[in-house]
């Protein structure tokens, strides 16, 4: 049987307010498998963010663990956290985050130099991925010469351009009209499943929730399937 490229055992985070504790995820189980791609569809403030950020080993749980290739991490350095999220997940969110003096193809070479390859490998690949995201005519340009939805498609080719095993998105097309969203999600879904990656990824669209293989929600800080 194939293992999962993410594991979430019984999770649980909460926050303090004052005195009070706020119980975020109470007992959080998720299994994600190569090649599948689950969208996480829960209203603002149920968590979906924090599940994420623990997911992708940006936040630490209270309790519980989190697998990445069958490896527990809870008890892993930052450093070591930071060497395996650089190495097989990659991240992408609502406001595409680019570096703004840079051009897109400086965008998604940068974290593979950062990753130890040269600059002309990593200039090659970053082509590579831009032109299968259709934006090979827009290579040389900052984002602000870039429309909202070809700054999103460059985010999404630096998400993988270190060839991830996962990855997270937080609501990748939420401030992109209807249009544009249907078009940077079948481009990430392309992708996706071109590369056999395994990813979760948190929206409010149904309609681009029901396109991918499996859905979840969150309710009182578990993980639910939906229909």
């Amino acid at each position: 049987m194939v293992d999962a490229v993410l594991e979430m055992r019984h999770i649980a985070r909460h926050y303090r307010e004052g005195d009070a504790r706020l119980d975020i995820l109470v007992d959080v189980n998720l299994l994600i498998y190569p090649g599948e791609t689950v969208a996480l569809v829960a209203p603002s403030g149920a968590g979906k963010s924090t599940l994420l950020h623990i997911a992708g080993l940006l936040e630490r749980q209270d309790g519980g663990e989190v697998l990445i290739q069958n490896a527990p991490t809870s008890r892993m350095s930052d450093s070591d956290r930071t060497r395996l999220r650089r190495a097989t997940i990659g991240f992408i969110y609502q406001f595409h985050h680019l570096l703004p003096e840079f051009s897109a193809l400086e965008n998604v070479a940068l974290p593979q130099m950062i990753n130890g390859l040269s600059w002309r490998e990593a200039r090659e690949r970053a082509k590579q991925l831009l032109d299968y995201l259709r934006l090979s005519a827009r290579v040389s340009h900052r984002p602000s010469e870039l429309s909202g939805g070809e700054q999103q498609r460059v985010a999404i080719a630096r998400a993988v351009a270190n060839a991830p095993y996962l990855l997270l998105a937080d609501e990748p097309t939420g401030n992109l009209d209807p249009r544009t969203a249907e078009h940077v999600f079948g481009a990430l879904m392309s992708l996706a499943r071109t590369s056999g990656l395994a990813a979760l990824i948190a929206t409010h669209n149904l309609d681009i929730a029901k396109q991918m293989d499996r859905r979840v929600t969150l309710r009182d800080g578990r993980i639910e399937e939906m229909d």
